[in-house]
């Protein structure tokens, strides 16, 4: 074969799996599906370096997936010039993060931390396996990663099909849902409609799913599946809780006493998930007492009527719309706290 058939070949293959791609992304644009970043340890630590930038610039947030659905980032940057820096992670607990957060000298700055009771207030290794790898690869990432970082970031935020989380084979694999069996547990499957996520490390729900009644209901299951889990755990007992809560007043004291600011927000839950929460972590036993043993303030969605009723389409997350409702009014309670009353002013820029 001469050197003019091998070129011809060479262009031929690129034009097929040019063909390829272009034709799959059109495909998958057409079925509703946005371009989304990989909410992995590279783009989280990512987000983490901007944490230390000075207190009048950003403003954290940690928590669990909740707040990464409900604070609507564009909604949050028309009212304020303080970049919202979203260090929350889904199906985690926060405590890892406001660890590290406390033990870095460079932290000085404003931070919310989001309860979702079940995942805050929990020691299982599972609900801190996330965070904690998350912690590792930011404290030990290469330059070569950080440049790979910002190769990645580009093609993520045009292409759909990079999503890796699920649209790789891996994942596509996953995606048939066999059933469990001796030795091997298959853990339940997400919507693609359901967790989209922005360069920002926003979550959200696509116009699709929020009009999909069975797409709430398969989330909702799945909901169910880790709460009938969670009964089989054994109970907490009051000492752990105690250390818990110990440790998160020695934390927030770290920061504070640096010339940070914290506040506690409680988000939305609707329906049967709330009234779960609300019997297993009774509001005066944990929530009220965060407060005051943290001497924070904090706000909880079912004391403020213009939040207080959202019907969250699979009982846990706000839909984008409703977001935007919430940020705003979340953002008019915080811009009355001490520590967060300059978030109306611009003076600095």
């Amino acid at each position: 074969m001469n050197e003019k058939t091998l070129f011809k070949s060479a262009i031929l293959s690129v034009v097929i799996v040019l063909g390829a791609i272009i034709s799959y992304e059109i495909y998958l644009r057409g079925q509703g599906i946005p371009a989304d970043f990989d909410d992995d340890s590279p783009l989280w630590a990512h987000t983490r370096v901007k944490a230390i930038e000075p207190a009048y610039k950003t403003i954290v947030f940690i928590g669990s997936s909740r707040i990464k659905f409900d604070l609507d980032i564009p909604t949050w940057k028309s009212l304020t010039a303080f970049t919202p820096i979203q260090l929350a992670m889904v199906g985690s607990c926060p405590r890892p993060v406001l660890e590290n957060l406390a033990n870095d000298p460079n932290f000085k700055g404003k931070l919310v931390i989001d309860v979702t009771e079940g995942l805050f207030f929990s020691n299982a290794p599972h609900n801190q396996e996330t965070p904690n790898k998350n912690i590792k690869y930011f404290h030990e990432r290469t330059p070569a990663q950080q440049a790979s970082f910002e190769i990645s970031k580009v093609l993520e935020n045009n292409l759909a099909f990079l999503d890796k989380g699920n649209l790789s084979l891996n994942a596509r694999l996953d995606q048939l849902e066999l059933k469990s069996r001796p030795g091997v547990f298959m853990m339940p499957i997400f919507p693609i409609y359901f967790d989209r996520t922005t360069y920002e490390r926003q979550s959200f729900m696509t116009d699709e799913f929020v009009a999909d009644t069975q797409q709430h209901n398969q989330v909702k299951s799945i909901w169910d599946f880790f709460a009938q889990g969670a009964k089989m755990a054994p109970p907490t007992k009051q000492s752990e809780y105690d250390a818990i809560f110990k440790s998160v007043v020695t934390n927030t004291n770290k920061i504070k006493a640096r010339g940070g600011s914290v506040v506690f927000v409680r988000t939305p839950s609707s329906g049967v998930y709330y009234q779960g929460e609300s019997m297993k972590f009774p509001r005066d036993q944990f929530w009220d007492r965060l407060l005051k043993e943290t001497n924070c303030v904090g706000l909880h969605f079912k004391d403020y009527p213009a939040i207080a009723n959202f019907e969250c389409p699979e009982f846990s997350h706000l839909k984008r719309t409703d977001a935007v409702i919430f940020t705003k009014h979340f953002f008019d309670f915080l811009s009355q706290q001490k520590g967060f009353t300059d978030l109306k002013t611009n003076d600095y820029f």
